[in-house]
């Protein structure tokens, strides 16, 4: 008998319409002579099954079911493509486990500290992961601008501390400009974290489960049109993304070896992606995304093709129900 597969798609941050492209992208390249995938919506105002009519069906938040033509839709399984909040941090994943339905992601607590960058890296430091010097800021706190600049330099990034697809981020080059800066992240989260300017070679390194091993993927390098990997460069082809990337069987390895450890040593599952900067041949970590981008602009489905790995396999990998 096939498996209900809930692709849960939207969520409650900026990265909702980034989202429900991911998802779609799964729910087209599901393998459906295996699965029954149904397209779930998880926004603000409702959480509903969308079927292939477009005709909106709501969820049952207290069992995860749906009515469907008269008859009740139980799900086996929760594929995760909920970028930022409540799918990222995984808010919903404890959610999911009061239920006792598997999903594609992480475990709770691990979702919780990846979405949570300052966390995150406090969380590898002890593994020898480096990382930038970097400032944090709650939204209350008092700003001080000399010590900011005194711990992190110029130019320097700001950054929401919870959020994603560059939204929120801007570079700093002069303090008069620190204040527009933080009021920005400020918009988009109640945490900021301003980091120093590393200056190096930017890769992206993808880290799945496949066919029971951990399985690192050809590396991504990063080269944006603007002044960072920012939204438009993300999303709007204002970059190249090279794969495989150019850099020398040194970099190359101990990147592998670094973004193999963080996924080993946080215990993950499903997809992930390591971003890094290479200052000579050191990788330092910028940052680790759990429910990376799935859209046809999106580094891990491109790293998964140059791996020979079809977009059915990748997201079949994903789905445990044994």
């Amino acid at each position: 008998m096939k498996k209900n597969i809930a692709i849960i798609m939207g969520g409650y941050s900026s990265e909702v319409d980034i989202s429900l492209q991911s998802g779609n992208i799964v729910f087209d390249h599901l393998d459906k002579e295996k699965y029954n995938a149904f397209r779930i919506h998880i926004l603000k105002d409702k959480w509903v099954h969308v079927d292939d009519d477009n005709r909106e069906h709501p969820i049952n938040v207290e069992d995860f079911t749906a009515i469907v033509n008269g008859y009740k839709i139980r799900f086996d399984f929760v594929f995760n493509a909920i970028h930022g909040h409540p799918g990222e941090d995984g808010t919903i994943l404890a959610y999911f486990d009061l239920l006792g339905i598997k999903h594609s992601s992480a475990p709770f607590y691990q979702m919780a500290v990846a979405f949570n960058k300052r966390d995150c890296i406090s969380l590898l430091k002890p593994y020898g992961i480096k990382s930038a010097k970097s400032f944090y800021l709650n939204k209350e706190d008092e700003i001080n601008l000399k010590s900011i600049i005194d711990t992190v330099g110029l130019p320097c990034f700001v950054k929401p501390n919870r959020a994603g697809s560059s939204f929120g981020i801007s570079k700093v080059y002069k303090e008069s400009e620190l204040i527009p800066a933080l009021e920005k992240a400020f918009l988009e989260d109640a945490e900021i974290l301003i980091e120093e300017f590393l200056s190096g070679i930017e890769v992206s390194v993808g880290v799945i489960k496949y066919q029971g091993h951990i399985k690192v993927l050809p590396i991504t390098e990063i080269v944006s049109e603007n002044d960072f990997f920012d939204y438009d460069a993300k999303y709007l082809g204002k970059s190249k993304e090279i794969t495989p990337a150019r850099i020398s069987e040194i970099q190359k390895n101990k990147v592998s070896e670094v973004a193999r450890n963080i996924y080993q040593s946080m215990h993950l599952k499903g997809l992930s992606r390591a971003d890094f900067i290479f200052i000579k041949d050191e990788p330092y970590f910028i940052e680790l995304n759990l429910v990376p981008g799935l859209s046809s602009e999106s580094i891990i489905p491109k790293q998964a093709l140059e791996a020979g790995i079809s977009l059915s396999a990748l997201f079949e990998s994903c789905i445990d129900i044994n």
